[in-house]
């Protein structure tokens, strides 16, 4: 059973990003944090003029307790190198904090979170633009697209285009451009296809890193 529905109650009174990972460490806004390794914050520069945002931490992001350091993570990082942007110049985050897993035998298999999982932990995303103010915002993949526009939004129909979020998830001044692409881990499970897939996302990337210019 959750605790809460949110992890609003969690929250620190100020925005400042280590206020708010030692505040997320002990987050207990749904029920992924009893079966979760520990919570798994963003990571990057206050001042990045660049963050992307995933679904979830996987299975070695939760060991870890850093994102995108995992097969997936390794596979975006060499397509951020591909696309002329520092990988260690962005901020890196994903929309649910804790990883939702099933076991089959000692493996722990990706779930793909719940709309609540990804409701609930909402308000350290939102927390997170505040803090970071990007000028540009990727989104990698239908969760976190999601979980910026709402449940309706379909990634196959907004992909690569320049989008703008809802008024009441804008930062403080002017929101960041958004662009919606696929998640890494897509690529990674794509057959004959992955080389293109692979193409396409360093392509959306190059068109966000565009819009820093």
């Amino acid at each position: 059973m959750a605790t809460t529905s949110t992890a609003e109650p969690y929250l620190p009174e100020t925005d400042r990003l280590p206020d708010l990972a030692r505040a997320a460490a002990d987050c207990r806004g749904c029920e992924l944090y009893q079966d979760a390794t520990q919570t798994v914050f963003g990571r990057g520069p206050a001042g990045a003029a660049m963050m992307l945002v995933g679904e979830q931490p996987g299975d070695v992001e939760d060991q870890r307790g850093e994102p995108f350091v995992g097969p997936a993570g390794k596979l975006l990082h060499r397509a951020l190198g591909e696309a002329g942007i520092e990988a260690d110049r962005v901020y890196l985050t994903n929309a649910v904090k804790h990883f939702a897993f099933s076991l089959r035998g000692t493996r722990r298999l990706h779930q793909t979170p719940k709309r609540g999982h990804v409701v609930a932990c909402h308000p350290w995303l939102a927390a997170e633009l505040r803090a970071v103010h990007p000028k540009v915002l990727v989104a990698l993949g239908a969760t976190a697209s999601q979980a910026l526009f709402g449940p309706s939004f379909r990634l196959s129909q907004h992909r690569g285009e320049v989008l703008h979020l809802p008024s009441e998830e804008q930062s403080p001044a002017a929101g960041p451009l958004v662009i919606a692409t696929i998640h890494p881990s897509a690529v990674l499970r794509a057959g004959e296809d992955r080389q293109a897939m692979f193409d396409g996302l360093v392509a959306d990337l190059r068109r966000g890193a565009a819009l820093l210019s």
